[in-house]
């Protein structure tokens, strides 16, 4: 389904916010968001960085270790390798399953077992872990790609353990986080003047207007300021590290976004069928 340019609003025809995809990638995807408020548009973009769910890898038991790097070294590296998160629905949050430590519901467990015998360098890479979940595997650009280099061994050296990836919210740990950055723009003439240019000498010089501004009508620079005006339109951009593809970072983002006003929403009735009980006294 070709998405790019297309408009998508959460009310159909009717007033409202919406979308338009200007661009598509394998890890990136540009679009703008309108009819909102600014506060939607930051809270969208904080979401999609920390409260996206990815799976990552949270534990590393070290059975052989001979290489240059300490262990607490190798530990950090492996928990910073992206892992395919498509299927992430379907693995329970650790301190939601009823195991004790970790199973197969709330985890995948990887292992990478390396041995160099030969007198040249040995690279060690993400596609060296071996995963017991087809679905949970280290992201990889394409056949081509070796990897995410892990260690280097020399003759001699050996690198043997064991990995326990679990899902998780970049709240937690950064590792979870399913974006490499998520940026927004909005008026690129700056007409409402949040920015506060510093100018030598010739601000047009100094500060050339971004690509989206082409997007919207160059204003007269004799109007009048609008005191009342608010931004209602933002160009948003996100980059993701591999786990998730940018399209399901975005709805994945609003989905969490509709939950928390769900959340907010339920409390509010509880709260008020309470005030209501305590207004009409006792109830028996």
């Amino acid at each position: 389904m070709d998405l790019s340019g297309a408009p998508y609003g959460s009310l159909g025809t009717l007033s409202g916010p919406s979308i338009t995809i200007q661009e598509l990638k394998k890890d990136r995807i540009s679009f703008i968001l309108t009819e909102t408020d600014l506060s939607v548009a930051n809270s969208l973009r904080r979401v999609m960085i920390a409260e996206v769910p990815t799976i990552a890898i949270d534990m590393v038991e070290i059975e052989t270790n001979t290489t240059v790097l300490a262990d607490e070294f190798i530990a950090h590296r492996l928990g910073m390798i992206p892992i395919d998160s498509t299927d992430v629905e379907r693995i329970k949050y650790t301190r939601d399953c009823t195991c004790s430590q970790y199973c197969s519901e709330c985890s995948v467990e990887l292992t990478l077992h390396v041995k160099c015998t030969e007198d040249r360098t040995k690279i060690v890479t993400s596609k060296d872990l071996v995963s017991n979940n087809p679905q949970f595997q280290p992201v990889v650009e394409d056949k081509n790609d070796q990897g995410i280099l892990i260690v280097k061994l020399r003759k001699g050296h050996e690198l043997k353990l064991k990995c326990i990836a679990k899902k998780g919210v970049a709240k937690e740990h950064a590792k979870w986080s399913p974006v490499s950055g998520v940026a927004f723009e909005y008026d690129p003439y700056n007409k409402l003047r949040h920015t506060h240019y510093w100018i030598e000498e010739d601000a047009g010089k100094e500060w050339p207007v971004s690509g989206n501004a082409k997007l919207e009508a160059e204003p007269n620079p004799d109007a009048p300021f609008d005191y009342n005006a608010k931004p209602d339109r933002f160009y948003i951009e996100t980059e993701t590290v591999g786990s998730l593809k940018p399209e399901d970072v975005v709805s994945m983002g609003m989905k969490t976004l509709l939950d928390k006003l769900g959340y907010v929403q339920m409390q509010l009735k509880e709260e008020l069928a309470s005030h209501q009980q305590d207004q009409t006294g006792w109830s028996y």
